[in-house]
């Protein structure tokens, strides 16, 4: 049997994820984070994200993966919240292939520091994508 790729992994999670909108907040953890509202997500992705931090801090490669394991889902969980789902996280990374990041950077800057994803010229710049 062969490997699913990637996005078809993440669009499969997205589809249970949106099903899990409907679901017994009692009996359900995703449902259970929806039914507490944004708030409950955000602090879920920053524990998550601490998390990763720490893992490749201290080096633990299995840890690591793990912890971005959680993180990537509970991203998942905050899209799917906001309407939205991996497919366009994929499309913009999909625009991004190619450029430098100094080209990135400088597209964003050109929108009064608001690019496609929105990004504040304040925040930190994500990794660019290879090329």
């Amino acid at each position: 049997m062969t490997e699913p790729a990637a996005a078809e992994v993440l669009q499969r999670l997205a589809e249970v994820l949106e099903e899990r909108r409907r679901a017994d907040p009692e009996r359900s953890y995703v449902a259970g984070l929806y039914h507490q509202g944004l708030d409950a997500i955000l602090k879920k992705v920053g524990e998550e994200a601490t998390e990763v931090v720490l893992a490749a801090k201290d080096g633990q490669r299995e840890a690591l993966v793990r912890e971005l394991a959680d993180l990537w889902f509970h991203t998942l969980v905050l899209l799917v919240h906001q309407g939205s789902g991996p497919q366009a996280v994929l499309d913009e990374l999909a625009r991004r292939f190619g450029l430098s990041g100094l080209e990135e950077k400088a597209r964003r800057g050109r929108d009064g520091g608001r690019g496609a994803g929105g990004n504040r010229s304040d925040e930190r710049e994500p990794p660019s994508s290879p090329g």
